[in-house]
């Protein structure tokens, strides 16, 4: 599953021309490197050659956990585009959502922008009416309209899904249920799993089984998996490094974390396998909203599209091996792409409502 099969990788003749004289836009440039990102196709989509030019000041609001990655994006745009800025402020994406709302209701317009590592957050500006609606254009790019709020509130721009990476020196993907319900109760799992409940991902997935099963259930399914020995960690990359090693047979992650590892050491014994149907095959997203007040709709509304355009798409999935929102763009390493995945019906905007799911987790003490 994580081996990827794609074809040689030569550009297309009609999409390789220069930006300004910068070179190819993809290979070298926007494109990343190691094993992962070799042998791929010349991304399709709508190329940023083809958009209107960046040009003026970008005040946004950008939620950390990235390590670099989006900020190092916003720096292309803005070396390709003189006239264009970014004035970045970043915090968690839940406080920075809390400070948008904050300051939208006191008239107070600081940023243009917000960028969001997750849909709960973005959930919340909208549902506290804190936005304004991106232009069709802005989000027309996106293949899948679950990957777009109501009324045009969020565009996402790359996304991850929930897997459970597994070591296959221990553990055959058959042995991994279809659902994560399952897992208490199946004795190949049973004392070594791990988990990081910490973690925003992890409460996103928590919520994500309460919206689709209820309370009740989501708490005794936390008690069946503590119960069962699950083992804590302090993030899903610890998890997924502690699979390779052998020191757990599977866990619980982000899909991108097993193919960190796999990146650095090929010859891992780490696999990918996905639940169908549950929480466990949530999909979330990063996503980008217009803030209530701004008067640089017109540029959000492009940078949108440029975050949407075929290059941007092609960093998301080399760099930070996040699942594209366009068509035309392959995920790495053979991955399932997104329309073969079958995660819950819910509205990702709805796994806003974090609280609640901290206080159940607390009452299942598995502590956040």
């Amino acid at each position: 599953m994580l081996n990827d099969n794609s074809s040689d990788g030569t550009p297309g003749d009609a999409n390789v021309s220069d930006f300004r004289g910068t070179g190819p836009l993809v290979e070298g440039n926007f494109r990343g490197s190691g094993q992962l990102a070799s042998g791929r196709p010349y991304p399709g989509g709508t190329s940023i050659n083809d958009l209107p030019d960046l040009s003026g000041d970008l005040a946004l609001y950008i939620g950390g956990g990235e390590s670099g990655i989006y900020t190092n994006l916003i720096s292309k745009f803005e070396s390709l585009y003189p006239d264009f800025s970014v004035q970045p402020s970043s915090n968690d994406s839940a406080s920075l959502a809390q400070t948008i709302v904050s300051e939208v209701n006191n008239g107070v317009n600081k940023a243009d922008m917000f960028w969001s590592i997750d849909a709960s957050s973005l959930g919340y500006v909208a549902d506290n009416d804190a936005y304004e609606s991106l232009s069709n254009e802005a989000v027309g790019a996106v293949a899948n309209s679950q990957f777009v709020g109501d009324d045009n509130a969020w565009a996402g721009v790359a996304g991850r899904a929930r897997a459970v990476p597994y070591n296959t020196n221990q553990l055959r993907e058959s042995d991994i249920p279809d659902t994560v319900q399952e897992f208490p109760n199946t004795d190949a799992l049973r004392g070594t799993m791990g988990w990081a409940p910490t973690y925003g991902a992890f409460k996103s997935f928590v919520t994500a089984m309460r919206l689709s099963r209820g309370d009740g259930a989501t708490r005794q399914w936390l008690v069946d998996m503590r119960e069962a020995g699950t083992e804590r960690y302090s993030n899903e990359y610890a998890v997924s490094q502690n699979v390779a090693n052998g020191s757990l047979a599977a866990g619980f992650a982000n899909h991108y974390y097993a193919l960190r590892v796999k990146n650095q050491r090929p010859n891992a014994p780490l696999e990918l396998a996905f639940t169908e149907g549950d929480a466990g095959a949530l999909v979330n997203i990063s996503g980008a909203m217009k803030i209530e007040g701004t008067e640089k709709g017109d540029l959000v509304d492009n940078f949108v599209r440029h975050l949407l355009s075929a290059e941007a798409q092609e960093f998301f999935t080399t760099v930070s091996f996040s699942y594209p929102m366009i068509k035309g763009v392959k995920p790495v390493a053979g991955l399932p792409t997104v329309d073969k995945l079958s995660p819950p019906d819910i509205d990702l905007s709805e796994l806003s409502n974090v609280q609640d799911t901290i206080d159940l987790m607390e009452a299942a003490s598995v502590s956040p």
